[in-house]
């Protein structure tokens, strides 16, 4: 694995570049540029915000970025896994060309996600800083810890993503019904208070999205670190996700070109 890892910092420019690569063509001729990864998230908020803060009978300056960290999290999570059904298929010239570490390419795209990520999580900051001051700087430092989890989960859906729709190209389809129906088992919108006054908790702790929102959502907007418990749910559901992606790159590295 140490082996692994030091070949895909070696050739770190070479998947840089391709990330580089991927934003200019995306936003090639564009007049906001970049700004429209933040628009589509922004424009959620405002339009769920004004429906449901009314409906829950929240506070705005709260439902706000509570919505919004969901939203950035969960747009994270998904881009990851439906753009990562195509990420072989997008390396398919490279892969054929060059031995190169197969999970440089679902890095490839999980980078790209994470580009917007950072930018939404800057407008998350500043919103939450502007309704209520600075008074979740001491819990941010708990980010150092979720940041890389998050990521590394992303990196391993990507991965698994990529390699089972290489075999079954109907992979991608399915991961969008089950995001979509996902989507609304997750508390995005509402908060999880609501699916445990159901006798819904089991939604909300065994659903590893859900513990992803909780360590993101609560340093930054109610400005506490979470408990000792979502950290190690979300640790396990990571590794579990990584060992998973591992063991199927170990038997694809050398029989993915095959079925390209």
């Amino acid at each position: 694995m140490s082996s692994y890892l030091s070949d895909i910092w070696r050739l770190r420019y070479f998947w840089l570049s391709l990330v580089r690569n991927d934003l200019r063509s995306r936003y090639r001729r564009s007049v906001i540029g970049i700004g429209w990864s933040l628009l589509h998230p922004i424009a959620m908020t405002a339009v769920l915000c004004t429906v449901f803060s009314q409906l829950f009978r929240a506070d705005v300056y709260f439902y706000a970025p509570f919505l919004l960290a969901g939203l950035l999290a969960w747009n994270f999570i998904t881009s990851a896994a439906v753009q990562g059904c195509q990420c072989f298929f997008l390396g398919e010239t490279y892969i054929k060309q060059c031995p190169t570490p197969l999970a440089i390419y679902p890095l490839r795209t999980v980078l790209g996600a994470a580009v917007h990520f950072c930018l939404g999580l800057s407008v998350l900051l500043a919103m939450v800083w502007l309704f209520k001051g600075f008074s979740n700087l001491p819990a941010l430092p708990s980010l150092l810890l979720t940041l890389p989890l998050l990521f590394m989960f992303a990196w391993a859906v990507a991965t698994c993503a990529g390699l089972v729709n290489v075999m079954f190209q109907d992979t991608q389809h399915l991961t969008e019904v089950g995001l979509q129906i996902l989507f609304y088992l997750t508390p995005i919108i509402y908060p999880p208070e609501m699916l445990r006054m159901r006798r819904l908790a089991w939604l909300v702790d065994f659903n590893p999205v859900a513990a992803m929102l909780d360590l993101l959502r609560l340093p930054i907007c109610e400005a506490r670190i979470a408990p000792l418990e979502t950290f190690s749910f979300a640790a396990a559901a990571t590794a579990l996700a990584v060992t998973c992606a591992a063991a199927l790159l170990a038997r694809a590295q050398q029989r993915l070109i095959f079925y390209l």
